[in-house]
């Protein structure tokens, strides 16, 4: 290996580091709390080091974002690729929109809020296109299976993109605003038996009658 490809490899640790270091920091104290400095200590690094990797505090948060949204992606494409109903599927869909909001419900939510908010504004272009391709791999992954199930006559002949915006901004929409209930009542699970729910209604709309 020669000098470039082990400066590269120490580059992208250090940086798989922070990030580590960042999410630890966040959860422990909240976006809004959580300094930069904070997040060099625990990374072990100066705050000077921090800003050679991320712009900002907001843009080191929405690579956690970004984490999350490939391993989503990730976890999507394994169910396109079994051998299954396209009714199977998208039921398999959400279990992994629900296995995801286990795996770090904190990050998730703020994914979400990322999408329709004005942080959008404040990253690099580097960013954004990671942003954006792995929303992509995750929302086209979707609206295949849906188009297999129109073209299959399974599902109702409507446009494909709008069929798995309705399943995507359900999730997004049930974790919002069902994880905003844990402010009054934070001993009861909500976010799961109504995702459940929300499908069991979705994918009966889509079923041609």
């Amino acid at each position: 290996m020669g000098i470039y490809e082990r400066k590269q490899r120490e580059k992208e640790r250090r940086k798989d580091d922070i990030i580590a270091a960042a999410r630890e920091v966040f959860s422990a104290k909240g976006f809004n709390s959580a300094t930069m400095e904070e997040i060099a200590s625990a990374a072990e690094l100066s705050p000077g080091t921090l800003y050679l990797y991320f712009k900002n505090k907001e843009e080191l948060h929405t690579s956690l974002s970004i984490n999350i949204l490939k391993h989503l992606g990730g976890e999507i494409k394994q169910v396109v690729d079994q051998d299954i109903s396209v009714e199977e599927k998208i039921e398999r869909f959400r279990d992994v929109f629900i296995d995801v909001y286990d795996y770090d419900s904190n990050i998730l939510i703020n994914l979400f809020h990322l999408q329709s908010g004005e942080t959008l504004h404040n990253l690099s272009d580097e960013v954004m296109q990671q942003l954006k391709k792995y929303s992509s791999q995750a929302h086209g992954a979707i609206i295949d299976v849906v188009k297999e199930g129109i073209d299959t006559g399974i599902f109702i002949d409507e446009h494909p993109v709008a069929m798995a915006d309705v399943l995507w901004g359900s999730y997004a929409g049930i974790v919002l605003w069902v994880d905003s209930k844990r402010l009054l009542n934070d001993q009861k699970d909500f976010v799961r038996p109504t995702l459940r729910t929300a499908f069991q209604i979705i994918i009966k709309g889509m079923k041609v009658k």
